[in-house]
C-alpha cells in the first residue's frame, strides 16, 4: 500500500520516536550543533509542564495573601510584605522571587518588588481572582490524577458545588450565592467574546437558559437595546437577577422564569435561545434532552446559541482538553466536547445551519449557532 502524499510512513514516525526517546540520543542531540537548539527548547517545554502545578500554587499564594493588591500603591520589600501577610520575610522573599520569575512581579535595583504588567492585568480580569481562590477544591482532586481518572466515589470539587446541576431537595442559599457570584464575575469575558462572534440584529427576543443571575443577558441587553430578554434558571439562582435588571435599567424588557429544564418545559416566545456555559456541565443524555427542549420551544427559523469552552477534537486544545476537561471530570457532572461533537448533538435534535467560527480566545469561550428549520 502506498503512503499518502506528503505524510511520512507510519513505521518511520514510530521508529523515529523510539530513537528520540533514548537517553543517549537526548544527550547527543543537546550537544550536536544542528540539533541542540531544538533539544534545549523541547527540554524547556517539558520542564515547564513538570513545574506547572508549582506555578499555579505560587499564583494561589499571591492571591490568598493579597500580594498584588498590597503592591498597587508601589513597590515594597519582602520584610514589609511579610509583616503585613504574617509570613516570615525569608519565605516571603522566596514567593516574591518566584512571582518575579513568572513575570507577575518585577524586582527593582533596591531589591523591592512591584507589579509587573501580567500581575496588574490579572487584577483587571473579571472573576479571575475568585476563580483562583476556589481552585482549592479542584487542586485537591488533581493531587491524585490517577484516582480521578479511575472515577472516585466523590470529589472535592463536586462537593464544593453540591446543588448546582439539578440536585433535588433544599438548596443552601449561601452556596447558591457563592456559585452565582463566581459565575457572574467571570461571565463578562464570555459575553464580550460571544457578542463579537454573533449578530443579534435580526433577533427580537432572547431567552438565556441556565443564565444564573442574568449577567450574560444584562451584557447583551446593554449592547442590543432592541431585544426583549427572558431568563430561565433555578429559583435560588435567579433571586438576584431582578435587582441586576433594575440596576441596568432593563426591567421593562426583561422577565424571569424560575424553573429547572430537567423537570419543566421551556417557555415559548423567544426566537433565540442561548446556553452559556451550560452543556459542558452535563452528561450527554441530559444535553440531548435539553437540546430537544430548546428545539421544541423555538419557532420555525429560531436560532440556538451555545457559548462555552470546547475541546479541540482532532486538533487537541490546551484550554479545552487540559484545564476544562479535567475540571468537568472533577465536577462529575459533564465533560468538555469539541465543536463537532456539539454540532452532532444539535443535528440529532433537529437543528440545521450549524456553524462554529474560530474563537477569539479559546480559553474564554467558543461559540456555536444553529437554526430550527423553517
Amino acid at each position: 500500500m502506498s503512503d499518502t502524499a506528503g505524510n511520512p510512513p507510519r513505521w518511520r514516525g514510530s521508529w523515529l520516536n523510539r530513537f528520540i526517546a533514548r537517553p543517549g540520543f537526548q544527550s547527543w542531540a543537546s550537544k550536536f550543533p544542528l540539533t541542540r537548539g531544538q533539544a534545549r527548547r523541547d527540554g524547556a517545554v517539558l520542564f515547564n509542564v513538570v513545574q506547572g502545578f508549582v506555578q499555579s500554587q505560587v499564583l494561589m499564594a499571591l492571591v490568598e495573601l493579597d500580594i498584588l493588591h498590597r503592591l498597587r500603591a508601589g513597590p515594597q520589600t519582602a520584610q514589609a510584605l511579610g509583616l503585613a501577610a504574617q509570613v516570615p520575610p525569608e519565605k516571603m522573599q522566596v514567593l516574591l522571587q518566584a512571582a518575579a520569575a513568572l513575570k507577575l512581579l518585577k524586582r527593582d535595583r533596591a531589591g523591592r518588588f512591584g507589579l509587573a504588567r501580567k500581575g496588574a492585568a490579572l487584577m483587571g480580569v473579571p472573576g479571575l481572582e475568585a476563580m483562583i481562590r476556589h481552585h482549592h477544591a479542584f487542586y485537591a482532586d488533581m493531587a491524585d490524577p490517577v484516582a480521578l481518572l479511575r472515577d472516585p466515589g466523590h470529589t472535592a470539587l463536586s462537593e464544593f458545588w453540591p446543588y448546582v446541576f439539578g440536585a433535588k431537595g433544599d438548596i443552601d442559599p449561601e452556596v447558591a450565592e457563592t456559585y452565582s457570584d463566581l459565575m457572574s464575575q467571570s461571565q463578562q469575558l464570555v459575553a464580550e467574546d460571544t457578542l463579537r462572534a454573533v449578530s443579534f440584529a435580526d433577533v427580537r427576543h432572547l431567552m438565556d437558559v441556565g443564565g444564573g443571575t442574568g449577567a450574560f443577558l444584562a451584557a447583551v441587553g446593554r449592547a442590543e437595546p432592541h431585544l426583549r430578554l427572558t431568563l430561565f434558571d433555578l429559583p435560588e439562582v435567579t433571586q438576584s437577577a431582578a435587582a441586576r435588571f433594575e440596576t441596568e435599567g432593563l426591567q421593562a424588557r426583561a422577565q424571569i422564569h424560575a424553573g429547572s429544564f430537567r423537570d419543566s418545559p421551556l417557555p415559548h416566545g423567544a426566537d433565540m435561545i442561548s446556553l452559556i456555559r451550560v452543556l459542558y456541565d452535563h452528561a450527554d443524555e441530559t444535553v440531548a434532552d435539553l437540546l430537544g427542549a430548546v428545539f421544541e420551544a423555538l419557532p420555525a427559523g429560531g436560532r440556538l446559541l451555545v457559548s462555552e469552552p470546547m475541546g479541540g477534537g482532532s486538533t487537541p486544545d490546551m484550554a479545552g482538553d487540559v484545564y476544562f476537561a479535567f475540571y468537568t471530570m472533577a465536577m462529575k457532572t459533564g465533560r468538555t466536547r469539541s465543536a463537532d461533537e456539539i454540532a452532532a448533538l444539535c443535528a440529532e435534535a433537529g437543528f440545521e445551519a450549524i456553524n462554529s467560527p474560530k474563537p477569539a480566545r479559546n480559553f474564554v469561550t467558543r461559540v456555536l449557532t444553529a437554526s430550527k428549520p423553517r
